[in-house]
């Protein structure tokens, strides 16, 4: 087991040099693919849906985007209570035990996919238990800004974020090539309808082992929970982790802020469930998302600031950030940039499905969606690209910030994102009344991975304007909760897409989208840019 750290400051040069850069790199090393299997295991439903749309689950379109959407809801909420696990609980404590708990939703995901008629509900439940992985990202982002000096954090957190945000990419790819064979046993299904892999069409008929989607990732998830224990530090430092206690302590701590979370987002969804036909009692109040969101993080942070003793305690000393008028604007910016980012790529590939996997025809004056296109790009082809850039880029856009600073390099990107959002729509609206929607797939493409980049290059240049402008004991739980409140892009995101494809008009979805980006546009001006700006392109 790695021991202790104490006296820790990685901006003395001397220390840097001489063991504090091999130490943070190891650090660092082992958090990227503990991420990536968070990020997999939290947004694979994305990937699942389509199969199970070639399939034939008796489950409608718009619900199956329930799925991403819920488990969206889920990791943005969990994001709230991980934010501070590290001061809490410590760096190798924190980031073993959280990567250990994603075998839960894994095991289970893979025992429900084996049968076609499993109820919608129980899907909905374990979408519900994914959202494990999308927490993941506020602890392992917060640990790792502890561990390396200001004039590399833009790469440090870009490397992290970026490398670790490949766990979409990843589980894009291999998701759909480990459903071709039977690694884990158990009955295989049909296809109804093709399918597809990185290297091309799988036709119907085609067997297909659907639940190795869930099953593969505990060969990652074993060898990680080891190398985390036994290879990661904890900062035993005032100003990161004063208090870590024994470990079985630390996970008690831990799973009791993990299920304040859970039951927020359990009530938050149970506020805006549509009907009883799950299965699940519902409230009856059908509130819209844009009011239960605020209600669940307001709720999640309360009920989190009155637990009981220390751990209150030391809560409402890391809440200080809220005080903080910059949290607030980055919270606004990191949404843009990673919310984007994590909700494309819940819905990417479903949408692919559903727009250009079907005719869209008018039969006796009615315009219907449910004729199978044979021409249509195969989703599973396609769904990687999108977030395999976003995330490739990340960590370019961190040093290019690092450089030129962060404001700057984002106000340039959401210039980008606001016109490729709006070419996005126009070519989704074309498609979408078309009989023939592949004509229109080639320029969709195009512009949704030049969105995809602009997201990622965004998100490395939050990461400098973050490590600037906040100080070293603030900066950690910032980043925690902006990217806590950008999650909840992954449930709204995929949200609106089914709303609005189920309405018909999908193109309304990225011209609000664009509409957000504006806005940001104005904050980071008003904030970083103008003249007389609080902080100067920090």
């Amino acid at each position: 087991m790695a021991q202790d750290l104490k006296n820790w400051n990685p901006e003395d040069e001397v220390q840097w040099a001489s063991t504090g850069k091999a130490v943070a790199n190891r650090n660092l090393w082992i958090s990227i693919p503990s991420l990536l299997c968070g990020f997999a295991v939290w947004l694979y439903w994305g990937i699942i849906t389509i199969q199970m749309l070639n399939l034939g689950f008796p489950i409608a379109k718009s619900e199956l985007f329930t799925l991403a959407a819920i488990a969206g809801l889920t990791g943005a909420t969990l994001r709230i209570p991980s934010t501070f696990f590290i001061r809490l609980g410590g760096g190798r404590n924190t980031i073993f035990f959280t990567t250990a708990l994603l075998m839960v939703p894994a095991v289970l995901s893979g025992y429900a996919l084996q049968d076609i008629n499993t109820p919608l509900w129980q899907f909905q439940l374990l979408a519900f238990l994914s959202g494990l992985g999308g927490g993941n990202f506020a602890s392992s982002m917060s640990n790792i800004s502890f561990f390396f000096p200001k004039k590399v954090q833009g790469m440090s957190l870009g490397l992290n974020a970026g490398l670790g945000n490949f766990g979409v990419t990843t589980m894009q790819i291999l998701v759909p090539l480990f459903m071709t064979f039977g690694i884990f046993g158990g009955d295989p299904m049909e296809l109804i309808n093709s399918s597809g892999t990185l290297i091309g069409k799988i036709p119907a008929g085609t067997d297909t082992y659907i639940h190795n989607a869930a099953w593969l990732w505990l060969l990652m998830l074993i060898p990680l929970a080891f190398a985390g224990w036994f290879g990661l530090n904890n900062i035993v430092d005032d100003h990161v982790s004063p208090d870590v206690g024994n470990p079985i302590s630390v996970f008690i701590k831990i799973t009791v802020m993990l299920l304040i979370g859970f039951i927020t987002a359990g009530v938050g969804y149970w506020l805006m469930m549509p009907s009883l036909n799950n299965g699940l009692p519902t409230s009856g109040i059908l509130l819209s998302k844009w009011i239960v969101l605020p209600i669940v993080i307001i709720l999640t942070v309360y009920a989190l600031k009155m637990m009981p003793g220390e751990l209150g305690e030391n809560l409402k000393r890391q809440y200080q950030i809220f005080n903080n008028k910059h949290t607030w604007a980055m919270s606004f910016i990191y949404t843009m940039t990673f919310g984007s980012f994590i909700g494309f790529s819940a819905a990417f590939g479903l949408s692919i499905k559903v727009i250009f996997g079907f005719q869209h025809l008018v039969v006796d004056s009615i315009m219907t969606h449910d004729t199978v296109n044979t021409n249509g790009p195969s989703a599973l082809m396609y769904a990687w690209t999108g977030p395999f850039i976003g995330a490739l880029i990340r960590p370019v856009g961190g040093m290019i910030a690092d450089k030129l600073g962060g404001a700057r390099v984002t106000q340039y990107v959401s210039i980008i994102m606001i016109a490729s959002a709006l070419g996005v729509a126009y070519f989704m609206k074309m498609a979408y009344v078309s009989a023939a929607p592949e004509q229109y797939f080639m320029p969709f493409m195009v512009l949704f991975l030049v969105l995809f980049a602009a997201t990622g290059i965004g998100n490395g240049s939050t990461f400098r304007t973050i490590a600037v402008v906040f100080d070293r004991e603030q900066a950690g739980p910032v980043l925690g909760w902006t990217s806590a409140v950008a999650a909840y892009g992954a449930f709204i995101i995929p949200q609106v897409f089914g709303e609005e494809i189920k309405a018909a008009t999908p193109e309304f979805a990225l011209y609000g989208f664009a509409a957000f980006y504006g806005l940001c546009v104005l904050i980071n001006w008003w904030f970083y840019l103008r003249p007389g700006a609080y902080v100067k392109n920090p």
